[in-house]
């Protein structure tokens, strides 16, 4: 019998998740694809690929507007349209902020790397791991930081963040999956807010779109790192001998 550390049960778990959200992906594609080709920021299988659509199986009276359908997994999938309009709208509100005056935080593995990418590109403060008590509102600590804005992955999972934001008097941008509410939030992007690739695409996609906003790329121009380069390298566990 082959026995797994703690830590290759994790690995194996997050290994599991994955599959499970490439095979809802796939099956909410097929429905997907009736839905009118619009002027999107990027393809619409793009999108798809990324399982950014992909919500959870819970909803909240927040993200109704922004459900499209429930999958036969009995997982809500996210409106893309709704996803690609919101991500110009907040790519023009944050490229109008100074760049080291936003700052980018993820508590969640999968959003730490693409959180530091996004704020490489775009000269963001990044806070990608804990976020010390105090950081937006205790000037007498080592780790505190003076922001204008605040931009979250996942508003559960950085509730701290947010809870200061509140407090600090800054304005909070969000990404939102079915499951979240947008209570202190000013504005939010509906998408899947926990998977690797779509993490990775929804950060890489709002970086250049606040390049274009501040004219530092042309209007359909691209930025220097891929969407690989922002996502999480987190290697699969070997099985024992």
């Amino acid at each position: 019998m082959t026995y797994l550390s703690k830590k290759e049960k994790k690995k194996k778990a997050d290994a599991d998740e994955d599959a499970d959200l490439d095979n809802a992906s796939l099956e909410a594609s097929v429905v997907l694809q009736e839905e009118k080709e619009e002027n999107l920021l990027i393809p619409r299988d793009d999108y798809l690929a990324s399982g950014c659509h992909i919500g959870t199986k819970l909803k909240t009276k927040h993200s109704e507007k922004w459900i499209y359908r429930t999958t036969s997994y009995g997982l809500y999938v996210l409106n893309l349209l709704e996803t690609d309009r919101r991500i110009r709208i907040a790519g023009k509100f944050l490229a109008s902020f100074e760049p080291e005056r936003i700052m980018v935080c993820s508590v969640r593995r999968y959003g730490r790397n693409p959180v530091r990418k996004f704020c490489e590109v775009t000269g963001a403060t990044a806070f990608a791991d804990r976020f010390i008590p105090g950081t937006l509102t205790n000037p007498l600590i080592d780790q505190f930081h003076e922001a204008d804005v605040l931009l979250m992955i996942d508003p559960h999972a950085d509730k701290q963040a947010l809870s200061e934001a509140k407090l600090a008097r800054i304005p909070v941008v969000s990404f939102i999956d079915t499951d979240d509410y947008l209570y202190d939030i000013d504005l939010a992007i509906p998408a899947n807010n926990r998977g690797r690739k779509s993490l990775c695409r929804m950060l890489w996609l709002l970086a250049r779109q606040i390049m274009r906003e501040r004219g530092k790329i042309p209007p359909d121009g691209d930025i220097d790192l891929t969407v690989n380069d922002f996502e999480s390298k987190i290697s699969r566990p070997e099985p024992e001998a």
